[in-house]
C-alpha cells in the first residue's frame, strides 16, 4: 500500500513543481516592473483604471518584468495638441473619437500620427433634456438634427426657437460637440437647409458649454418659457444621472440617426518591450470582463451592445441606434475650419444710400425705399453678436461739402462701446431710424466705395472678418461731377484687394431699378470675393445676410 501512495505523492509533487514553473514563467517579475503609461479621456478613465487594476493584479509578464499600467486622464483635444506639437508623455492613448484623430491627421503636426488600433467602446451622441421638461418638449420639437438646426437658426424668428433654447459643446474642445455638429450639418445638407445651418451655427457659438457636465447641469436651469436642450454622449447622461441629481436628464435619439464616440486605441510608444506590454493590455481590453466593466459605466461595446446601465426604465434605448455615415477626414477638417472662421469677430462698415430716389414709395407698401432699406438694415445687423464692430456712413452727391459724397455718422467700433453716454449699438439703431433721403442728391457710389475700402484696408484687423456692406436701391453712379468711373473703381478694387487680408463687399439692393445695375453690382462684389443681392421684399434680407455669412466661411476662395 505504501508504494502506490509514494507514487501518488511523487506525482503530486511533480505536478506542483510543473504548476509552479508554468505560473512563474507567465508571471516572472524577476526583472522588476515594466511601466505602461496610458492616457484616456476623463469620461472613460475611471472604467479603464478599474480594468488596469485587475490587469496589474494578474501579474502579466513581459521579458521577465511585470507590466504595471497607470491610467491618467486628459481631454482628448489637449492630448491631440500635445501630439501635434511633439510633446506627449504616454505610451498608449484612448481618445474618445476617431473624428478627432482624422482632424489631427490633416494638420502639419499630425501627419505622422500612428494608425488607430481598434475601438474599445462606443457611445452615441444624442440630444438631451431635463426629464421634467421632456413631455413639454415633445409638443414643440421632435428629436432630430434638422429640428435642432431649425430651433437654433438665429434668422428663423418664427420657428421652434420661440419655445426651445439649444445648447452646444465647443467642437474644438469636445468630440461629442464635433460629432453633433457633423451629424447636424450632414442632415441639414440632406434636407436642403444649408442657410439654416449657418444661422444655427452662428447662434450656437454663443450658447456653448465648456463640457458635458456643465451642459447637463444647465439643462435643469429654467430659462424663461423656453425649454433648454443640448447635445452630449449617451454615457455622459448615464454618468450625470448616476449621481442621483434632483433633476435627472433623458436621452433623445435623433430620428435621422447619429454618430458615436468610438474610443479608439492608439499605441504611441516605440520601445520594443513597452510595445509588447501595450499589445498585451490591448488584448485584455477585448476580454468579456473588460467589456462588462465598460458597459457597467454606461458605455456600449464596440458593436453597440448595451448593458443594464442603459436600460429602458432608466430612460435609454438599449437597441443600437441608427448610424449615420461617418465623414472622412477632409470633411472633419473643413467643419473645424468653418467653426473657427464663423467665430471670428465681425468688423463691418455699412454704406447707406441716401440719394433722392430713396424717398420714393415702395409699391404695395406704406414705406419709402429709405424706410424699407432701414428695416432691412435693422433686420440684418440684428443677426450679428454683441462683440461685433460696426459703423455707418451715408452716401449721395455733395453730402459733406462740395466734392465729398459720403458722411461718417457712426465710427466703426465695438457695439458695446459707449459713445457720449449711449452704446454704439443703440446709436446705430437711433441713427438708422432718423436718416432721411436727400431730395436733390444723386448716387455718388464709386467715390464712396473707394474712400470706405481705403479706410477699412488701413484699419484691417486680423482676428475679424472685415466687410464693407452697401445698402442701396441700385448700383448706378450718376454723379454729375464725374468722380470715379465704373471701370476705375473696379480696377482700384482688384488692385487693392489682398486675399491674405480679405475685405469683401456685400451689396444688397432694394427697389425696381436695382435689376438694371445688377451687372455693376456683381462686378463690385466679385472684385473683392463678395456677393451682390437684390431683395424682392424685406423678409428676403435674412437669407441674404446668412448667405453673406456663409461666404465668410470660404473666403477668399469661395468661387474656386
Amino acid at each position: 500500500m505504501l508504494v502506490p501512495l509514494a507514487g501518488a505523492v511523487a506525482l503530486a509533487v511533480l505536478l506542483g513543481v510543473a504548476a509552479f514553473v508554468i505560473f512563474n514563467r507567465d508571471h516572472d517579475c524577476s526583472g522588476g516592473k515594466l511601466a505602461l503609461r496610458v492616457v484616456a479621456t476623463p469620461d472613460i478613465q475611471p472604467a479603464l483604471n478599474k480594468i488596469a487594476g485587475n490587469y496589474n493584479k494578474a501579474m502579466h509578464s513581459i521579458d521577465s518584468k511585470c507590466v504595471e499600467v497607470t491610467v491618467a486622464k486628459e481631454a482628448a483635444a489637449r492630448t491631440a495638441n500635445g501630439l501635434a506639437a511633439g510633446k506627449i508623455n504616454a505610451d498608449f492613448w484612448v481618445a474618445d473619437s476617431s473624428l478627432l484623430l482624422e482632424g489631427i491627421r490633416k494638420t502639419q503636426g499630425g501627419q505622422g500620427l500612428p494608425e488607430v488600433e481598434g475601438s474599445i467602446a462606443t457611445s452615441p451622441v444624442v440630444l438631451a433634456a431635463a426629464k421634467s421638461a421632456a413631455a413639454k418638449l415633445a409638443d414643440s420639437l421632435q428629436p432630430s438634427w434638422v429640428n435642432m438646426i431649425a430651433a437654433a437658426n438665429v434668422a428663423n424668428v418664427e420657428g421652434p426657437g420661440r419655445k426651445v433654447r439649444v445648447l452646444a459643446l465647443d467642437p474644438q474642445k469636445n468630440s461629442a460637440g464635433l460629432a453633433a455638429l457633423l451629424a447636424a450639418a450632414g442632415s441639414a445638407k440632406e434636407a436642403g437647409q444649408d442657410k439654416a445651418l449657418v444661422g444655427a451655427l452662428k447662434e450656437l457659438s454663443g450658447q456653448m458649454a465648456s463640457d458635458s457636465t456643465a451642459l447637463l447641469a444647465s439643462l435643469t436651469v429654467k430659462s424663461g418659457s423656453k425649454v433648454p436642450i443640448g447635445v452630449t454622449s449617451e454615457q455622459a447622461i448615464y454618468a450625470h444621472n448616476a449621481k442621483k441629481p434632483e433633476a435627472p436628464v433623458v436621452a433623445l435619439y435623433p430620428k435621422e440617426g447619429t454618430l458615436s464616440l468610438d474610443y479608439p486605441v492608439t499605441v504611441l510608444t516605440k520601445d520594443a518591450s513597452v510595445l509588447k506590454a501595450a499589445t498585451d493590455f490591448k488584448q485584455d481590453l477585448a476580454t468579456e470582463s473588460a467589456k462588462k466593466t465598460l458597459r457597467e459605466a454606461g458605455f456600449r461595446s464596440s458593436d453597440g451592445k448595451a448593458g443594464d446601465a442603459l436600460s429602458k426604465d432608466k430612460g435609454f434605448v438599449p437597441e443600437v441606434p441608427q448610424a449615420l455615415e461617418p465623414p472622412d477626414g477632409a470633411t472633419v477638417a473643413r467643419m473645424v475650419q468653418t467653426w473657427s472662421r464663423l467665430n471670428l469677430g465681425t468688423r463691418l462698415l455699412t454704406l447707406l444710400d441716401v440719394s433722392g430716389t430713396m424717398a420714393l414709395p415702395v409699391p404695395g407698401t406704406n414705406m419709402t425705399r429709405m424706410q424699407a432699406i432701414n428695416k432691412i438694415a435693422t433686420e440684418g445687423l440684428g443677426l450679428f453678436p454683441a462683440g461685433s464692430e460696426m459703423g455707418l456712413w451715408t452716401f449721395s452727391t455733395h453730402l459733406n461739402g462740395q466734392n465729398k459724397d459720403w458722411k461718417e455718422l457712426v465710427s466703426v467700433g465695438p457695439l458695446s462701446e459707449s459713445i457720449d453716454g449711449a452704446l454704439r449699438k443703440e446709436l446705430l439703431a437711433k441713427t438708422f431710424s432718423q436718416i432721411e433721403a436727400k431730395p436733390t442728391g444723386d448716387t455718388g457710389l464709386n467715390d464712396t466705395v473707394k474712400a470706405a475700402y481705403t479706410e477699412l484696408t488701413k484699419s484691417y484687423q486680423e482676428d475679424k472678418i472685415n466687410t464693407l456692406l452697401i445698402l442701396t436701391d441700385g448700383a448706378g453712379n450718376d454723379d454729375p461731377d464725374g468722380g470715379v468711373k465704373n471701370a476705375a473703381i473696379l480696377q482700384f478694387l482688384k488692385k487693392t484687394y489682398n486675399p491674405k487680408r480679405p475685405i469683401s463687399i456685400l451689396l444688397i439692393a432694394f427697389g425696381p431699378e436695382a435689376e438694371q445695375g445688377k451687372q455693376q453690382m456683381d462686378a463690385l462684389a466679385k472684385a473683392t470675393g463678395g456677393e451682390a443681392y437684390i431683395a424682392k421684399n424685406v423678409l428676403q434680407v435674412r437669407d441674404f445676410f446668412l448667405q453673406g455669412m456663409e461666404r465668410r466661411l470660404c473666403s477668399p476662395n469661395c468661387d474656386g
